[in-house]
């Protein structure tokens, strides 16, 4: 496993009441003041609030339709919200169906329809450039009223189209412009995302085929017209990247500061191989009997029963796996000469550093599954609060109960490593990476709060409400990366009867 590096480290001292903040770097690089662009950084003038340091960043999307534009989209407001940027999508399709009523005209008697989209068509032509820039200035006003990250889901397939919004932006203070254009040769996906157009609010009520027909009409007019990014927009110092056929192949031009590295780094792991993703936490332990936060205590009866069924369960859901993939491998070539079976999966299986999710895992067999240990997965540190219970903390630092009763997302235990939600996002950062780069299913044992964490991740929970996801133990999600979203099971563990039930 190759996990992604930093190239900025913090040293956070929280054992005092003020907490520190140190840039390490190295002699000869010289960084701009915005390099460090994390939310939660607070500088001295926002000491009563949470501020974000960097300048706004504006993506907008290049590409002809049905090449996976909003399957880019979706994933990355998924993502810089789950890193607790404030993203938006701002949908230039959307904003064109619900203005429709203002754009009849008898050269394009439907606004859905194919002749709204030729490039011969001047008048449509102007209103698409005008439903462009009317977007782009509802993003930007969004941006200026506390807004981080927008995106401009559009085609904007011209050199002239982005050469308006770049100069848009430009008349802004502190905004950044990131073009992300999607490029798709592959018949099969092509088909594939077409037909899902049909199903789209431009086609509601249409016959299939002639819907079909009528996308694929506006797909050529807009080929015609199409101009990619190249060597002259690169003589203007844009920002851009390309990503080609779902990122097999990424081209990155000119790309400055760790918001937009960030953005192109998530996007070049991404993929959409079947797969399966479980996530469970340890065992029960003793710490859990006796109600204490922290610690690294053993599993309890009770949770080694439950781990020697995980053992069992997890076996056999792999060998069902595998059945599948060989069915669909056989329904896929047919009648026709078979190629070698597809190699079997490998199955992954991380867990913390700690011993009650090492533990849990113990009678996995280590030649049938690939176990790791991973610090990243540990349990967020409670600092001086380790090891006490609930009661234990109001009586000994109610000021401390208080402030993380009143917001346990952003609340920093006291004591030297004390960590908060935040914290620990950016600590799990590299695994969800990791989790999307993969194609081999996986297990993942962990605790409550980095449990809590990964699936606010993959089922794009609200932040506010990502410190009270209910997460008990014995409990074991799994998880399907799909293009539309994630699909999540659940399972439960029956204690009297030694066996897991699939839930809702």
């Amino acid at each position: 496993m190759s996990l992604p590096g930093y190239n900025r480290y913090l040293s956070n001292d929280s054992d005092e009441e003020n907490d520190s903040i140190e840039i390490l770097q190295r002699p000869h690089y010289k960084y701009h003041r915005y390099s460090l662009d994390l939310p939660g950084i607070m500088t001295k003038e926002q000491q009563t609030q949470i501020g974000v340091a960097g300048p706004k960043l504006i993506v907008a999307m290049v590409g002809l339709p049905a090449r996976g534009k909003s399957y880019i989209v979706k994933k990355l407001r998924r993502y810089l919200t789950w890193l607790q940027y404030e993203t938006k999508i701002f949908n230039v399709g959307n904003l064109r169906r619900n203005t429709a009523q203002l754009i009849k005209n008898g050269t394009a008697p439907n606004n859905h329809s194919h002749s709204f989209f030729d490039p011969n068509n001047e008048y449509a032509k102007n209103v698409r450039d005008q439903l462009a820039m009317d977007s782009l200035d509802e993003l930007i006003y969004w941006l200026k009223t506390g807004g981080r990250v927008g995106i401009h889901d559009a085609t904007n397939s011209t050199i002239a189209r982005r050469k308006k919004i770049l100069e848009r932006c430009q008349r802004e203070n502190n905004f950044k412009v990131l073009f992300i254009e999607s490029i798709c040769d592959d018949k099969e996906v092509l088909e594939s995302n077409m037909r899902l157009k049909l199903s789209g609010p431009d086609y509601k009520n249409v016959d299939p085929e002639e819907a079909l027909d009528d996308f694929r009409r506006r797909v050529a007019n807009y080929e015609r017209a199409y101009e990619t990014i190249g060597e002259e927009e690169e003589k203007t110092d844009v920002e851009y990247c390309k990503l080609i056929n779902v990122g097999k192949k990424i081209i990155a031009h000119n790309i400055k500061g760790y918001l937009s590295g960030q953005c192109i780094f998530y996007l070049m792991n991404l993929n959409l191989i079947d797969r399966q993703i479980w996530l469970t936490r340890h065992g029960e332990s003793a710490d859990n009997v006796s109600g204490r936060i922290g610690g690294d205590s053993s599993l309890s009866e009770k949770g080694r029963k439950f781990a020697a069924c995980l053992s069992r369960f997890v076996h056999a859901q792999k060998m069902l796996f595998r059945q599948k993939q060989l069915e669909n491998y056989r329904e896929k070539i047919g009648s026709s000469t078979p190629p070698p079976e597809p190699p079997e999966r490998n199955f992954l299986v991380w867990t913390s550093m700690l011993k009650r999710t090492i533990e849990t895992v113990e009678s996995l067999d280590p030649k049938e599954f690939d176990i790791m240990h991973i610090r990243f997965l540990n349990e967020i540190y409670a600092g001086r609060c380790e090891g006490k219970t609930y009661q234990e903390i109001e009586q000994s630092y109610p000021e401390e109960f208080n402030a993380r009763k009143n917001n346990k997302l952003y609340y920093r235990y006291p004591g030297m490593g004390g960590e908060s939600y935040l914290d620990v996002i950016h600590r799990v950062n590299p695994l969800i990476i990791e989790l999307e780069r993969m194609t081999d299913n996986i297990l993942v044992v962990t605790h409550r709060v980095v449990l809590r964490i990964i699936l606010a991740y993959f089922l794009d929970v609200e932040k506010e409400k990502v410190p009270d996801m209910d997460v008990p133990l014995h409990t074991l999600y799994c998880l399907q990366p799909k293009a539309y979203g994630s699909e999540l099971t659940k399972w439960k563990y029956d204690d009297e009867q030694d066996q897991f039930f699939q839930i809702e």
